[in-house]
Protein backbone atom coordinates (compact mmCIF):
# COMPACT_ATOMS: atom_id res chain seq x y z
CA UNK A 1 0.00 0.00 0.00
CA UNK A 2 1.39 3.38 -0.98
CA UNK A 3 1.34 6.11 1.66
CA UNK A 4 0.91 8.89 -0.86
CA UNK A 5 -2.31 8.98 -2.87
CA UNK A 6 -2.05 12.48 -4.40
CA UNK A 7 -5.79 12.93 -3.70
CA UNK A 8 -5.04 15.81 -1.31
CA UNK A 9 -2.77 17.71 -3.66
CA UNK A 10 -5.42 20.39 -4.21
CA UNK A 11 -5.99 21.03 -0.52
CA UNK A 12 -8.86 18.67 0.21
CA UNK A 13 -9.13 15.46 2.19
CA UNK A 14 -11.75 12.77 2.71
CA UNK A 15 -13.75 12.24 5.86
CA UNK A 16 -14.77 8.78 7.02
CA UNK A 17 -17.62 8.13 4.59
CA UNK A 18 -15.90 9.69 1.58
CA UNK A 19 -17.03 13.32 1.76
CA UNK A 20 -14.23 15.64 0.62
CA UNK A 21 -13.62 18.83 2.57
CA UNK A 22 -10.87 21.48 2.61
CA UNK A 23 -7.89 20.54 4.76
CA UNK A 24 -8.52 23.68 6.81
CA UNK A 25 -12.10 22.58 7.67
CA UNK A 26 -12.81 22.71 11.42
CA UNK A 27 -13.48 18.96 11.43
CA UNK A 28 -9.98 18.30 10.05
CA UNK A 29 -8.45 20.80 12.48
CA UNK A 30 -10.29 19.06 15.34
CA UNK A 31 -9.13 15.53 14.69
CA UNK A 32 -5.71 16.73 13.54
CA UNK A 33 -5.23 18.38 16.92
CA UNK A 34 -6.33 15.16 18.63
CA UNK A 35 -3.65 13.37 16.59
CA UNK A 36 -1.08 15.97 17.68
CA UNK A 37 -2.17 15.41 21.29
CA UNK A 38 -1.75 11.67 20.85
CA UNK A 39 1.84 12.21 19.71
CA UNK A 40 2.61 14.40 22.73
CA UNK A 41 1.17 11.72 25.02
CA UNK A 42 3.46 9.19 23.33
CA UNK A 43 6.37 11.46 24.23
CA UNK A 44 5.30 11.47 27.90
CA UNK A 45 4.91 7.69 27.81
CA UNK A 46 8.47 7.36 26.46
CA UNK A 47 9.88 9.02 29.60
CA UNK A 48 11.19 7.17 32.63
CA UNK A 49 7.91 7.25 34.58
CA UNK A 50 5.86 4.84 36.68
CA UNK A 51 4.51 1.87 34.67
CA UNK A 52 0.98 2.59 35.91
CA UNK A 53 1.09 6.03 34.26
CA UNK A 54 2.40 4.43 31.06
CA UNK A 55 -0.45 1.90 31.08
CA UNK A 56 -3.05 4.64 31.56
CA UNK A 57 -1.44 6.71 28.80
CA UNK A 58 -1.57 3.74 26.40
CA UNK A 59 -5.29 3.45 27.16
CA UNK A 60 -5.68 7.20 26.61
CA UNK A 61 -3.90 6.94 23.26
CA UNK A 62 -6.28 4.16 22.23
CA UNK A 63 -9.27 6.29 23.25
CA UNK A 64 -7.87 9.27 21.32
CA UNK A 65 -7.91 7.19 18.16
CA UNK A 66 -11.60 6.62 18.86
CA UNK A 67 -12.11 10.36 19.43
CA UNK A 68 -10.36 11.06 16.13
CA UNK A 69 -12.54 8.53 14.31
CA UNK A 70 -15.69 10.09 15.77
CA UNK A 71 -14.56 13.57 14.72
CA UNK A 72 -13.55 12.32 11.26
CA UNK A 73 -16.97 10.84 10.50
CA UNK A 74 -19.25 12.85 8.25
CA UNK A 75 -22.51 13.10 10.23
CA UNK A 76 -24.53 12.87 7.01
CA UNK A 77 -22.89 9.52 6.25
CA UNK A 78 -22.67 8.19 9.82
CA UNK A 79 -25.55 5.76 9.27
CA UNK A 80 -25.31 3.25 6.43
CA UNK A 81 -28.26 2.34 4.21
CA UNK A 82 -28.59 -0.84 6.27
CA UNK A 83 -29.26 1.32 9.34
CA UNK A 84 -25.97 0.36 10.99
CA UNK A 85 -23.41 2.90 12.13
CA UNK A 86 -20.54 3.46 9.71
CA UNK A 87 -18.15 3.72 12.67
CA UNK A 88 -18.42 0.19 13.98
CA UNK A 89 -16.22 0.54 17.09
CA UNK A 90 -17.00 1.16 20.76
CA UNK A 91 -17.52 4.90 21.32
CA UNK A 92 -16.24 6.90 24.26
CA UNK A 93 -18.06 5.71 27.36
CA UNK A 94 -18.76 7.08 30.80
CA UNK A 95 -16.42 4.32 32.03
CA UNK A 96 -13.58 5.86 29.97
CA UNK A 97 -14.21 9.18 31.70
CA UNK A 98 -14.41 7.50 35.11
CA UNK A 99 -10.97 5.92 34.60
CA UNK A 100 -9.47 9.40 34.31
CA UNK A 101 -11.42 10.61 37.35
CA UNK A 102 -10.28 7.67 39.49
CA UNK A 103 -6.67 8.19 38.45
CA UNK A 104 -6.87 11.91 39.26
CA UNK A 105 -8.39 11.17 42.67
CA UNK A 106 -5.62 8.64 43.44
CA UNK A 107 -2.85 11.05 42.39
CA UNK A 108 -4.40 14.01 44.21
CA UNK A 109 -4.56 11.98 47.42
CA UNK A 110 -0.74 11.87 47.42
CA UNK A 111 -0.17 15.53 46.51
CA UNK A 112 0.01 18.60 48.71
CA UNK A 113 -3.05 20.81 48.32
CA UNK A 114 -2.84 23.32 45.49
CA UNK A 115 -3.02 26.87 46.80
CA UNK A 116 -1.81 28.77 43.69
CA UNK A 117 -1.45 28.31 39.98
CA UNK A 118 1.89 26.70 39.14
CA UNK A 119 4.33 27.67 36.44
CA UNK A 120 4.74 24.88 33.87
CA UNK A 121 8.18 23.29 34.07
CA UNK A 122 10.61 22.04 36.67
CA UNK A 123 11.59 18.90 34.77
CA UNK A 124 11.53 17.97 31.09
CA UNK A 125 8.96 15.20 31.66
CA UNK A 126 6.69 17.59 33.55
CA UNK A 127 7.02 20.13 30.73
CA UNK A 128 6.02 17.50 28.16
CA UNK A 129 2.93 16.84 30.25
CA UNK A 130 2.02 20.55 30.38
CA UNK A 131 2.44 20.84 26.61
CA UNK A 132 0.10 17.87 26.14
CA UNK A 133 -2.40 19.53 28.50
CA UNK A 134 -2.36 22.71 26.42
CA UNK A 135 -2.77 20.78 23.16
CA UNK A 136 -5.65 18.88 24.78
CA UNK A 137 -7.35 22.17 25.69
CA UNK A 138 -6.95 23.34 22.08
CA UNK A 139 -8.42 20.05 20.83
CA UNK A 140 -11.32 20.55 23.22
CA UNK A 141 -11.92 24.13 22.00
CA UNK A 142 -11.93 23.02 18.37
CA UNK A 143 -14.15 20.01 19.09
CA UNK A 144 -16.53 22.27 21.02
CA UNK A 145 -16.78 24.64 18.05
CA UNK A 146 -17.37 21.67 15.73
CA UNK A 147 -20.02 20.31 18.09
CA UNK A 148 -21.88 23.65 17.86
CA UNK A 149 -22.01 23.22 14.07
CA UNK A 150 -22.46 19.46 13.80
CA UNK A 151 -23.17 17.75 17.14
CA UNK A 152 -21.48 14.45 17.93
CA UNK A 153 -21.45 12.05 20.88
CA UNK A 154 -21.57 14.02 24.14
CA UNK A 155 -19.06 11.79 25.95
CA UNK A 156 -16.40 12.62 23.36
CA UNK A 157 -16.29 16.26 24.40
CA UNK A 158 -16.50 15.28 28.07
CA UNK A 159 -13.52 12.95 27.61
CA UNK A 160 -11.34 15.72 26.17
CA UNK A 161 -12.30 17.99 29.04
CA UNK A 162 -11.48 15.37 31.66
CA UNK A 163 -8.27 14.41 29.87
CA UNK A 164 -6.89 17.95 30.10
CA UNK A 165 -7.60 17.87 33.85
CA UNK A 166 -5.90 14.48 34.09
CA UNK A 167 -2.81 15.80 32.29
CA UNK A 168 -2.60 18.71 34.73
CA UNK A 169 -2.81 16.41 37.75
CA UNK A 170 -0.32 14.03 36.13
CA UNK A 171 2.10 16.94 35.64
CA UNK A 172 1.82 17.77 39.35
CA UNK A 173 2.25 14.11 40.32
CA UNK A 174 5.29 13.77 38.09
CA UNK A 175 6.77 16.89 39.71
CA UNK A 176 6.21 15.23 43.06
CA UNK A 177 7.61 11.85 41.97
CA UNK A 178 10.66 13.42 40.32
CA UNK A 179 11.19 15.81 43.22
CA UNK A 180 11.09 18.69 40.78
CA UNK A 181 10.50 22.18 42.06
CA UNK A 182 6.91 23.31 41.62
CA UNK A 183 6.99 27.08 41.35
CA UNK A 184 3.82 28.84 42.44
CA UNK A 185 2.58 31.78 40.44
CA UNK A 186 2.13 34.62 42.89
CA UNK A 187 0.99 37.77 41.10
CA UNK A 188 3.12 40.82 41.80
CA UNK A 189 1.47 43.63 43.69
CA UNK A 190 1.05 47.03 42.05
CA UNK A 191 3.37 49.58 43.55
Amino acid sequence: MKIYTKTGDKGTTALFGGTRVPKHHIRIDSYGTVDELNSHIGLIRDQDINQLYKNILIEVQDRLFTVGAILATDPEKAILKSGKERLNIPKISKADIEVLEREMDAMNAELPPMTHFVLPGGHQTVSFCHIARCVCRRAERLASALNDLEPFQEETLMYLNRLSDYLFVLARKLSYDLQAEEIKWIPKKES
